[in-house]
C-alpha cells in the first residue's frame, strides 16, 4: 500500500522548504533511512532520509519548488502501484477545462469606461494605461500597441514618453531561498531597529604579534574572527545590555554569550553561532570558528547552528573591507564589524611610526543603548585589542568547558 511522507518541521519554526535536489527519482528504489531529498530551509540545506522502503511513486514538488510543512513530500509503495491522484506532483487541470474568470487578454478591451475621452475609442488600452498616458502627456492615438490585438501596454506608453534608446533589461534571476531570507531579515532590521554606528581605529601590532606567536607554537591557524570574539567577550560581560534582546517593553539580558560570526559563502552571508563563547579558550574559539566556517560554506550546518546569536562579529576585512555601517541582526542589539588592518603612519612621542591600524564599526540599537554606553563598550574592546594580555589572561577564557 502506498505511503505518504509529509515534509516534517526540521528546524525551529519552519513553515516551508524549497526542494534543492531529489536523490531518488520517481520509479527508483529507496531503502529505509536512505537519503531521499535535499531541501533548503531559511538558512541551511538539509538531507532528509526516507522513513519507508520501496519504490518512489511520486514527488510532491519539483526541484526549485517550495513545499509547506505538512505537505506530501513523497509517496512510496510497490513498484506496480499507482500513487494517490491527489498527491501526484505532475497532475494538472485538464486543458479543456474553461478558465474560472476568463483571461485579461480576452477582456482587456471591455474594461475601458465608455466616457473616457482622453483618446479615440479605437485605441485599445486599459484604464490604468490611459491614466499613465494622461500623466505623461502621451497621445495614445500616436502609439502602436504591442499587446494582444494591438492593445497599448504600459511599456508602450513609457517608451513613447521616453523616445531615447532604452537599455535592455537583461537576465531575470529569481532570488534563492537563502537570499530571500537575508532580504527579509535586512528589511525587518532596517524598519524596526533605529541603529547608531560608532567608528574607530586601533593599533593591532600586539594582537597580530600574539597571533603569530600562538600559530608558531601550536601549529594551528588562529582566525582573526576568533581573536575578535575573545576580545569582545569581556566587554559583553562588563556591559550586559549589549548581550540582550528587546522584547516589547522588556530587555532580556542573556545568561550566556552565544556569539554570531558572519561567514561569506557562495550563496550569501550566513551567521554561524558559537555557543557559550564566554567559556571557551582562544584555541577552542579558533577551532570552532574554523569548523563553523567550513560548515557554512558547504551548507552542512544544522539550523540550530545558524540562529540564536546574542551578539555578532563580522570580519569584513577578510574581503578587503574597512569601515562600514553594519545592520543589527533582528533579535539582538549590537554588531561589531572588523575591517582589514592597514599599515598607517602614527604619531608617537613626537615621532612618526608605521603601525597596522584596524578599523572597527560598532552598530547598536539606540532604543536600548545610548551613545555614551556605546563609546564605553568600544573603549574596552579597543583596550583589549591594543593589549591582548587583558583578555587572554581571563579565567573564563582559560578554563576548559
Amino acid at each position: 500500500m502506498a505511503q505518504e511522507f509529509r515534509l516534517p518541521d526540521i528546524g525551529e519554526g519552519l513553515t516551508e522548504a524549497e526542494v534543492v535536489r531529489w536523490l531518488v527519482p520517481v520509479g527508483g528504489e529507496v531503502a529505509m533511512d536512505q537519503p531521499l531529498v535535499e531541501v533548503e530551509t531559511d538558512k541551511a540545506v538539509v538531507e532528509i532520509p526516507s522513513p519507508f522502503a520501496g519504490t518512489v511513486l511520486s514527488h510532491g514538488a519539483g526541484e526549485g519548488e517550495t513545499l509547506e510543512v505538512g505537505s506530501v513530500l513523497v509517496t512510496v509503495g510497490a513498484a506496480d502501484e499507482a500513487p494517490p491522484a491527489a498527491v501526484t506532483a505532475t497532475s494538472r487541470p485538464s486543458a479543456e477545462a474553461p478558465p474560472i474568470v476568463g483571461t485579461l487578454d480576452d477582456q482587456a478591451i471591455d474594461l475601458t469606461p465608455a466616457n473616457t475621452a482622453s483618446a479615440p475609442a479605437a485605441v485599445q488600452a486599459l484604464p490604468l494605461v490611459r491614466k499613465l498616458a494622461r500623466e505623461l502627456g502621451v497621445d495614445l492615438s500616436t502609439v502602436t500597441g504591442s499587446g494582444p490585438r494591438g492593445r497599448v501596454t504600459r511599456e508602450d506608453v513609457m517608451a513613447a514618453a521616453r523616445p531615447e534608446p532604452v537599455a535592455a533589461v537583461g537576465e531575470r534571476r529569481p532570488l534563492s531561498k537563502l537570499r530571500r531570507t537575508i532580504a527579509a531579515n535586512m528589511s525587518r532590521s532596517w524598519s524596526e531597529i533605529p541603529r547608531v554606528t560608532t567608528f574607530d581605529h586601533v593599533d593591532a601590532s600586539r594582537l597580530l604579534a600574539a597571533r603569530r606567536a600562538l600559530q608558531d607554537r601550536t601549529g594551528e591557524p588562529i582566525p582573526v574572527d576568533a581573536l575578535m570574539v575573545a576580545a569582545v567577550v569581556p566587554a559583553l560581560a562588563a556591559f550586559p545590555e549589549f548581550n540582550a534582546s528587546l522584547d516589547g517593553d522588556d530587555l532580556v539580558v542573556h545568561g550566556t554569550i552565544d556569539m554570531g560570526v558572519a561567514v561569506d559563502t557562495d550563496d550569501g552571508l550566513l551567521v554561524a553561532v558559537i555557543r557559550d563563547a564566554g567559556h571557551m579558550s582562544l584555541l577552542e574559539l579558533a577551532a570552532e570558528v574554523r569548523r563553523l566556517g567550513d560548515g557554512a560554506k558547504t551548507r552542512k550546518l544544522a539550523p540550530a547552528e545558524l540562529s540564536g546569536q546574542t551578539f555578532t562579529v563580522s570580519n569584513i576585512g577578510a574581503v578587503g573591507g574597512g569601515l562600514g555601517t553594519p545592520i543589527v541582526p533582528p533579535g539582538t542589539v549590537g554588531i561589531l564589524s572588523v575591517g582589514r588592518a592597514v599599515d598607517t603612519p602614527v604619531a608617537r612621542g613626537g615621532a612618526v611610526e608605521i603601525a597596522p591600524l584596524l578599523p572597527l564599526s560598532l552598530s547598536y540599537d539606540h532604543r536600548v543603548i545610548d551613545g555614551a554606553a556605546g563609546r564605553r563598550f568600544m573603549a574596552m574592546v579597543l583596550e583589549n585589542i591594543e593589549e591582548p594580555a587583558l583578555f587572554l589572561a581571563r579565567p573564563s577564557l582559560s578554563r576548559s568547558r
